[in-house]
């Protein structure tokens, strides 16, 4: 029996997505043991972008985990995990960058960071119902479609989340390089490592956009009839 296209699909980007974040996991532990010349922490780091860029109203922290560094606009904080805020690496310095690249788009009303923090209550809304919408439509596909049809609106709410993420996320990485560079935080020796790490990051927005827009897509098919 043919495997459907679409299970190929999930697969192919399940694996996809496994690939990667094994590739950003391991580029970070290796770029975290290259020193940063001149001692600066995560900490400084994000200080001294946040100071060099006019911000003055935003609180650098830490919160626990590996890989968990955000940047809050609600209550302007930039959240640094227990591998960045205190540590003296390319690695650190290159996300502790990233995460202010954060704090300049919104200070500087960044329009796809406006639109995806926009977002954000809808899509905790739709996220918390979504799940059961969908399987209560696909149940009741044939007698109760609008159920599907909600369910698929509510979905692609989340799909519009993961995609307007993508430019807010390479702009934040490109801030975060020009200003590593031009401040002499890293140097011709290793900078190019600053924006590997920042590129494998970048790849696994990627690849969770393209599989939410294959999901999304799949379940259309779905309420249009064409189940593979």
């Amino acid at each position: 029996m043919a495997i459907p296209i679409s299970w190929i699909i999930f697969i192919g980007i399940a694996v996809v997505s496994y690939i990667v974040q094994a590739s950003l996991q391991s580029k970070f532990k290796k770029y975290s043991k290259m020193p940063l010349p001149g001692g600066m922490t995560g900490r400084d780091v994000a200080l001294k972008m946040l100071h060099d860029n006019g911000i003055y109203d935003v609180q650098v922290t830490h919160t626990p985990g590996m890989l968990t560094d955000h940047y809050n606009p609600a209550n302007k904080t930039v959240n640094l995990s227990e591998g960045v805020y205190s540590s003296c690496s390319v690695a650190a310095a290159a996300v502790a960058a990233h995460e202010c690249g954060h704090a300049v788009q919104h200070a500087k009303a960044y329009a796809p960071l406006k639109m995806r923090s926009a977002l954000v209550p809808v899509v905790q809304f739709s996220s918390s119902i979504v799940t059961w919408v969908l399987l209560g439509g696909m149940l009741l596909i044939n007698t109760f479609p609008q159920l599907m049809l909600a369910g698929i609106i509510l979905f692609a709410m989340t799909t519009l989340f993961s995609i307007v993420t993508l430019p807010v996320e390479v702009n934040a990485s490109r801030r975060a390089l020009v200003w590593l560079s031009s401040a002499g935080i890293t140097n011709f020796s290793n900078h190019r490592y600053a924006e590997d790490a920042l590129r494998s990051a970048a790849y696994t927005y990627v690849v969770a956009a393209l599989g939410s827009l294959a999901t999304l897509i799949y379940y259309v098919l779905i309420f249009m009839g064409r189940r593979e």
